[in-house]
Protein backbone atom coordinates (compact mmCIF):
# COMPACT_ATOMS: atom_id res chain seq x y z
CA UNK A 1 0.00 0.00 0.00
CA UNK A 2 3.32 2.68 0.44
CA UNK A 3 2.85 3.20 -3.32
CA UNK A 4 -0.66 4.83 -3.13
CA UNK A 5 0.76 6.66 -0.31
CA UNK A 6 2.99 8.44 -2.36
CA UNK A 7 1.06 8.49 -5.37
CA UNK A 8 -0.19 11.82 -4.57
CA UNK A 9 3.68 13.15 -4.22
CA UNK A 10 4.60 11.36 -7.94
CA UNK A 11 1.16 13.09 -9.26
CA UNK A 12 2.64 16.79 -8.28
CA UNK A 13 5.79 16.39 -9.18
CA UNK A 14 4.73 15.38 -12.77
CA UNK A 15 2.06 18.47 -12.61
CA UNK A 16 5.16 20.81 -11.86
CA UNK A 17 7.67 18.63 -14.77
CA UNK A 18 3.90 19.36 -16.96
CA UNK A 19 3.64 22.89 -16.39
CA UNK A 20 7.51 23.80 -16.82
CA UNK A 21 7.14 21.99 -20.27
CA UNK A 22 3.93 23.95 -21.67
CA UNK A 23 4.65 27.47 -19.64
CA UNK A 24 8.76 27.37 -21.15
CA UNK A 25 7.74 25.34 -24.70
CA UNK A 26 5.23 27.83 -25.97
CA UNK A 27 5.79 30.82 -27.97
CA UNK A 28 5.35 34.04 -26.05
CA UNK A 29 2.65 37.00 -26.63
CA UNK A 30 1.90 40.43 -25.51
CA UNK A 31 -0.84 42.30 -25.27
CA UNK A 32 -1.01 44.99 -28.04
CA UNK A 33 -2.86 48.22 -27.71
CA UNK A 34 -3.44 51.90 -26.97
CA UNK A 35 -5.74 53.81 -25.40
CA UNK A 36 -6.68 57.91 -23.77
CA UNK A 37 -8.97 58.23 -21.30
CA UNK A 38 -11.66 56.33 -19.45
CA UNK A 39 -13.07 54.92 -23.01
CA UNK A 40 -10.32 52.79 -24.05
CA UNK A 41 -10.37 49.16 -23.74
CA UNK A 42 -6.63 49.02 -23.02
CA UNK A 43 -6.98 51.10 -20.00
CA UNK A 44 -7.00 49.62 -16.39
CA UNK A 45 -8.55 47.51 -15.01
CA UNK A 46 -7.55 45.51 -17.95
CA UNK A 47 -9.81 42.31 -17.26
CA UNK A 48 -9.32 40.73 -20.94
CA UNK A 49 -7.76 37.25 -21.74
CA UNK A 50 -6.72 35.97 -24.50
CA UNK A 51 -10.07 34.86 -25.85
CA UNK A 52 -11.76 37.81 -25.06
CA UNK A 53 -9.37 39.98 -26.72
CA UNK A 54 -10.26 38.16 -29.66
CA UNK A 55 -13.48 39.92 -29.85
CA UNK A 56 -11.98 43.59 -30.13
CA UNK A 57 -10.49 45.60 -32.34
CA UNK A 58 -7.59 47.72 -31.49
CA UNK A 59 -6.21 44.88 -28.79
CA UNK A 60 -4.49 41.92 -29.74
CA UNK A 61 -2.79 39.20 -28.62
CA UNK A 62 0.42 39.47 -30.64
CA UNK A 63 3.73 36.87 -31.17
CA UNK A 64 6.32 38.54 -29.16
CA UNK A 65 9.94 37.57 -30.29
CA UNK A 66 12.02 39.02 -27.07
CA UNK A 67 9.57 37.02 -24.79
CA UNK A 68 9.32 40.84 -22.85
CA UNK A 69 6.20 42.78 -22.61
CA UNK A 70 5.89 46.38 -21.26
CA UNK A 71 2.84 48.24 -19.93
CA UNK A 72 3.54 52.02 -20.31
CA UNK A 73 1.19 54.69 -18.01
CA UNK A 74 1.33 58.17 -19.44
CA UNK A 75 -0.12 60.55 -17.09
CA UNK A 76 -1.68 60.79 -13.28
CA UNK A 77 -4.06 58.19 -12.27
CA UNK A 78 -6.83 60.85 -11.69
CA UNK A 79 -6.52 62.59 -15.46
CA UNK A 80 -8.94 62.90 -17.61
CA UNK A 81 -6.79 61.96 -20.67
CA UNK A 82 -3.97 59.14 -18.92
CA UNK A 83 -3.22 57.14 -21.88
CA UNK A 84 -2.33 53.25 -21.59
CA UNK A 85 -0.59 51.52 -24.03
CA UNK A 86 0.58 47.60 -23.60
CA UNK A 87 3.41 46.49 -26.07
CA UNK A 88 6.00 43.95 -27.20
CA UNK A 89 9.69 44.89 -26.33
CA UNK A 90 12.25 44.36 -29.25
CA UNK A 91 14.84 43.46 -26.60
CA UNK A 92 14.78 42.49 -22.80
CA UNK A 93 15.85 45.48 -20.40
CA UNK A 94 19.69 45.20 -20.35
CA UNK A 95 19.54 43.51 -16.02
CA UNK A 96 16.82 40.97 -17.49
CA UNK A 97 14.68 42.51 -14.61
CA UNK A 98 11.28 42.31 -14.39
CA UNK A 99 9.88 45.43 -12.29
CA UNK A 100 7.84 49.06 -12.48
CA UNK A 101 8.92 52.52 -12.04
CA UNK A 102 8.81 55.70 -13.16
CA UNK A 103 10.67 56.39 -16.04
CA UNK A 104 11.41 58.56 -19.85
CA UNK A 105 10.26 56.69 -22.46
CA UNK A 106 10.34 58.25 -25.95
CA UNK A 107 11.35 61.67 -24.68
CA UNK A 108 8.23 61.55 -22.13
CA UNK A 109 8.00 60.90 -18.49
CA UNK A 110 5.46 57.79 -18.00
CA UNK A 111 5.70 54.94 -15.36
CA UNK A 112 6.38 51.34 -17.59
CA UNK A 113 6.59 47.75 -16.08
CA UNK A 114 8.99 45.11 -17.99
CA UNK A 115 7.65 41.57 -17.51
CA UNK A 116 8.16 38.46 -19.41
CA UNK A 117 6.15 35.65 -19.93
CA UNK A 118 2.86 34.87 -22.17
CA UNK A 119 0.93 38.03 -21.81
CA UNK A 120 2.15 38.90 -18.49
CA UNK A 121 1.44 42.37 -18.99
CA UNK A 122 -2.47 42.14 -18.61
CA UNK A 123 -3.44 43.33 -14.97
CA UNK A 124 -3.45 40.08 -13.40
CA UNK A 125 -0.67 37.26 -13.90
CA UNK A 126 -0.29 34.08 -13.05
CA UNK A 127 3.82 33.39 -12.77
CA UNK A 128 5.13 30.07 -12.86
CA UNK A 129 6.37 30.48 -9.50
CA UNK A 130 2.24 30.51 -8.58
CA UNK A 131 1.81 27.53 -10.42
CA UNK A 132 4.71 25.54 -8.95
CA UNK A 133 3.53 26.58 -4.88
CA UNK A 134 -0.35 25.72 -5.91
CA UNK A 135 1.00 22.08 -6.99
CA UNK A 136 2.97 21.51 -3.96
CA UNK A 137 0.45 23.35 -1.46
CA UNK A 138 -2.48 21.04 -3.04
CA UNK A 139 -0.12 17.97 -2.94
CA UNK A 140 0.72 18.24 0.69
CA UNK A 141 -3.31 18.05 1.32
CA UNK A 142 -4.01 15.30 -0.51
CA UNK A 143 -1.21 13.10 1.01
CA UNK A 144 -1.92 14.57 4.55
CA UNK A 145 -5.81 13.22 3.74
CA UNK A 146 -3.98 10.05 2.93
CA UNK A 147 -2.41 9.36 6.01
Amino acid sequence: MKFYRHSPILSGLAVIFWSLVVVDGRFKRCFTCRSRGSLGDCRDPFILNSTTVEELSGIEASPCASGWCAKVVEGEENDFDVATERLCLQRPPQDSEERCADTIYEDRRVFMCFCRGDLCNSGVTITLGMMVQLSVFLTIITWWKIT
